[in-house]
Parts: structure tokens; C-alpha cells; sequence
């Protein structure tokens, strides 16, 4: 296959127009996009001119070549998140505008991260079945949390709010029913919208609308289309109270696709190379072995003896293990970080150099500024970066959240 520092695979220009597989395949078959084809398996490609061709057909990512979401708020706007991790998505609402009075992580690592970097913040370490949210009733206008996905007991019953007990999502829940708050945002992994064949997810928004609020159809967020140089995918379930008819959409979509060199070197992104910072290393074999994979390539680029070695029983298997031995380009945005760098299924080798990337690195390609200090041992701050949500898809999604805000404000003053 060509170089993909020059092309794209099916599954990379899928994700670049946010179209799916099928709908490439579709089009190439019909004549509208024809692709090109690799002599060596006949893999179908796409190149830069594609890119130009869906302009001119409108088949390109929807909405404006550098939208933006930007928006003042007319007044101070408070917000409570939950299960913050090392502050994503609360540096990114805090950015757009929005006021936190009160934080909630267990994890050690990651609220020593919170307080390192904002000691202005009231941060609770606290398990949040521990705590009470009854002082902040009607108080608060925003309420979010990136509750981990805990499967429900359904026992054949209609889910209610008391069957969630036990789970985080009942936790995240309780909060809502406590608090009364206007709008609450919910993030999660793309996979929760299939999970239990959707039954999962159809649960949480039963329970919603129980406890008295109307849930916005759940929509999954590509990061490449919120200015991030990464392939990531966060799927939001947000909800309004039913007494508030002020209607809430989902942040434009930008058609400016970053990649890597935007993460990494100085430029619209960063005023700056990133700066240099601790990092994982591979082991010899794996080091020698990776040298020989080139930018944007993968396993199949190896000489067959070496894939064998590498591969081991994977090497028979079905698939096509896309992440093993993968190596980054430094012209595409980066595949999905992990919370470790060296994971051999979803390997993230730097472009030019054999190594993973470092933890500085990692936060660049999160979005994260390169004065956000991370805390614990390196193993621990890439864990909390790989989890986080990318900073500036929340800035997008808290700008949104905002004019719902100024909206509801201004028709009800």
C-alpha cells in the first residue's frame, strides 16, 4: 500500500469526512468517489486529491472549514462535575467560560493533578457514594461527570432509578435528583451506545426522564472535528430539566483537521515545540523490530519472518490488527491514545524517532497546555492523560453548553 504520509487507508478517510466504511465502499462502487487501489493486495486508498474532490461535491466533514463555537456568557454560570479525573473536560468548560464550585475524584494521582494546577478549585476526594449534594439544590446551573460504564442488573424489569443502585451511573443520577440542575452532561466511550444491545444506555435515559428531565438525542463527538490532532471518539448523553423548554444543540463541526506535527511542533495549535519530558522506552528487540517500520505503516510493512516473530499467534489470526507495530505520520492526527503508550495491539510509535511518546507529548496530542502539571509516576500521569477528554472537544462542548445557558437566561429574565 502507498505511504500513508501520502494516502489513506479506507478506515483513515472514513474517519477524516466522519462517514462510515460501508458508505466509502459505496461510493467508490458507484463512481461518485472512485479510490484508488493498491497493486500489491488491492487494498483501497485515498489520496489528497480525494480530499479536494469531496470539497467540490460537499462530501466533506459537515459544517465550516474552521468553525467556531465561541460564545461570552452573559453572567456567571456555576457547574459541578463529578468523576473529574486529571481535568479535561473542566479545563475545557472553564476555558469556555464556565465556573466550578465543587469537584469530586477518588482517584489520588489525579486530584493531586487537579490541585497542582488549580488550588482555587474545591476538590473532594471523597467515594461519591459518601457524599451529599442536597446543599447545592437549585443552586447550580451545570452538572457533568464522565461516570465509568457499569452494566445494570435488568432481571427482565423496566429500569428504574432505584434498580441503578450500586453503579456509578446511579451516583451520577442521584447527583441530578439532589441538585436540580438546568442541564446535565454525561460522557462516556463510544462503545456504551451498543453495550447490552443498547439497553444500557436506553436505561440511563429511563432513569432520566423518571428523576424529571428530557434526554438530547446521545450523540458520539469525533475529536479531529473540535481542533484535536487525534482520532478519538467521546459519546455525550446531556439532558435538560422538562420544566425549561430553551432548546440545546450540539456544537458545529469543523472541517480543519489537525495532525500530528500541528500536536507537536510549533504552530496554529502550540507557539512551540513541545517541550521535552520523561518517557517509556522499548525493550531492544522491540526497538530494533519497530526501526523498521516507516511513518504511517504498520506490521505488514515488516519483512514476513519478522511479522511472524512479532506477531506470534496473530499473525493467523483474522483482522487487520491495524495497531500492532504501528508508527504515527506526522501528516495525519493520531490514532485514539491509550493509557499506556507501548500496548502492543495499539502501538503509538513516534514518527521519526523509536520510542513512544512521551508524557508531554501525550498531553499535546489530549490538547492539554503545556503548563498542566501531572502527578505520580510516569506510568500514572500517562493512565490520567490517556482517560481524559480532550481539552479543546470540551472547551467546544462547554461553549455550546453556555448558549443554552445564555438563551434560557434571556428568555427568562
Amino acid at each position: 500500500m502507498a505511504n500513508l504520509t501520502e494516502s489513506y487507508s479506507l478506515n483513515q478517510f472514513a474517519d477524516l469526512l466522519s462517514v462510515s466504511k460501508e458508505t466509502l465502499r459505496r461510493w467508490d462502487n458507484s463512481g461518485k468517489l472512485v479510490a484508488k487501489r493498491s497493486k500489491i493486495n488491492d487494498y483501497r486508498y485515498y489520496t489528497k486529491e480525494h480530499i479536494e474532490i469531496c470539497k467540490q461535491l460537499d462530501l466533506f466533514i459537515p459544517g465550516e472549514e474552521k468553525a467556531t463555537n465561541f460564545v461570552k456568557p452573559i453572567k456567571t454560570y456555576s457547574s459541578i462535575e463529578l468523576f473529574a479525573g486529571a481535568g479535561g473536560l473542566a479545563l475545557g468548560f472553564e476555558l469556555a467560560g464556565l465556573h466550578h464550585v465543587f469537584l469530586n475524584e477518588i482517584d489520588k494521582y489525579a486530584c493531586d493533578t487537579l490541585e497542582a494546577n488549580r488550588p482555587n478549585w474545591s476538590i473532594s476526594r471523597a467515594d461519591v457514594k459518601d457524599l451529599s449534594f442536597k446543599e447545592y439544590k437549585n443552586k447550580v446551573d451545570v452538572l457533568t461527570g464522565g461516570f465509568p460504564c457499569q452494566a445494570f442488573s435488568y432481571a427482565g424489569k423496566k429500569l428504574g432509578f432505584n434498580d441503578a443502585r450500586g453503579t456509578l451511573f446511579f451516583e451520577f443520577a442521584r447527583a441530578v435528583n439532589e441538585i436540580k440542575p438546568l442541564i446535565c452532561v454525561g460522557e462516556n466511550v463510544r462503545g456504551l451506545l451498543n453495550h447490552e444491545g443498547g439497553k444500557t444506555i436506553q436505561g440511563m435515559i429511563d432513569i432520566l426522564d423518571e428523576l424529571g428531565y428530557r434526554v438530547i438525542e446521545p450523540k458520539v463527538l469525533k475529536a479531529i472535528n473540535y481542533n484535536v490532532p487525534q482520532k478519538r471518539e467521546r459519546l455525550f448523553l446531556i439532558a435538560i430539566r422538562k420544566d425549561i423548554k430553551t432548546n440545546y444543540e450540539y456544537p458545529l463541526p469543523s472541517r480543519k483537521v489537525y495532525t500530528l506535527r500541528d500536536a507537536l511542533k510549533k504552530g496554529e495549535l502550540y507557539d512551540s515545540n513541545v517541550p521535552t519530558s520523561q518517557g517509556q522506552k522499548y525493550p531492544k528487540r522491540k526497538q530494533e523490530i519497530l526501526s523498521m517500520v516507516p511513518p504511517g505503516g504498520y506490521w505488514r510493512d515488516l519483512p514476513e519472518k519478522i511479522q511472524k516473530e512479532y506477531m506470534l499467534q496473530s499473525f493467523y489470526l483474522g483482522g487487520g490488527k491495524t495497531g500492532m507495530a504501528r508508527r504515527m505520520s506526522w501528516d495525519e492526527p493520531s490514532l485514539t491514545l491509550t493509557c499506556a503508550p507501548a500496548q502492543k495491539q495499539t502501538e503509538r510509535c513516534h514518527p521519526d524517532e523509536t520510542r513512544p511518546f512521551t508524557v508531554r507529548e501525550y498531553a499535546r496530542i489530549q490538547t492539554f497546555p503545556d503548563d498542566w502539571i501531572f502527578s505520580g509516576s510516569i506510568s500514572q500521569q500517562y493512565k490520567q492523560i490517556g482517560n481524559a477528554v480532550p481539552v479543546n472537544l470540551a472547551k467546544e462542548v462547554g461553549y455550546s453548553i453556555i448558549k443554552f445557558l445564555n438563551n434560557y437566561y434571556s428568555q427568562n429574565k
